[in-house]
């Protein structure tokens, strides 16, 4: 939330606050409706402060307005649900989820023993990479072993490639591959 934005909110939520509060007191009869149409009346008698009132609420309704019908849609923030946004002091650099998917099918394409690969990135709230891969695997395949080399080279690849660290590789094996008529004939 921009700085704009939270000050709009601090200030209408004090504003309805201390409304809420004197209308509650005018009704049950502890505060004079006349001392709140006196002080009313003060606020527009004298020029100096009807206009400092007048230049307050023109200020109010512009902030109503803005945080009415104007989104505060940050583009940081939706770029960052797409991939991760790096900046340093030469410009900025968006690594899509896209990218970091498809070197991780490259990864895994390296790989022999899996095949029928698919992979879903997710960054959690810390931007933190967690990779889901399903895949099938070859017959007679150490499942632990192959899982246990893919988690380890998709975390250097991604590392590697990008400078970003991977927190999580989940692997499911959905099935083992069939075998191809090839290799049964020889």
């Amino acid at each position: 939330m921009k700085l704009s934005s939270k000050i709009a909110l601090v200030l209408f939520a004090n504003l309805i606050l201390i409304f809420c509060i004197v209308l509650c007191l005018m009704i049950f009869g502890w505060l004079d409706p006349v001392l709140v149409t006196g002080f009313l009346e003060y606020l527009t008698a004298m020029p100096t402060v009807s206009n400092i009132t007048l230049v307050v609420s023109i200020l109010l309704m512009l902030l109503a307005i803005k945080c009415i019908f104007f989104d505060n849609y940050d583009k940081n923030n939706m770029e960052s649900k797409s991939g991760i946004l790096l900046a340093n002091q030469d410009g900025k650099l968006l690594i899509s989820k896209e990218t970091l998917e498809n070197l991780i099918i490259n990864v895994v394409k390296g790989f022999e023993a899996a095949q029928n690969a698919q992979t879903k990135v997710i960054f959690d709230k810390e931007n933190n990479i967690i990779v889901y891969l399903t895949l099938f695997v070859e017959p007679n395949t150490v499942i632990k072993e192959l899982s246990l080399n893919l988690q380890n080279r998709i975390k250097e690849e991604v590392k590697k490639a990008s400078d970003l660290e991977v927190k999580e590789v989940n692997i499911t094996v959905r099935d083992i591959a069939p075998v191809e008529e090839k290799k049964m004939q020889e």
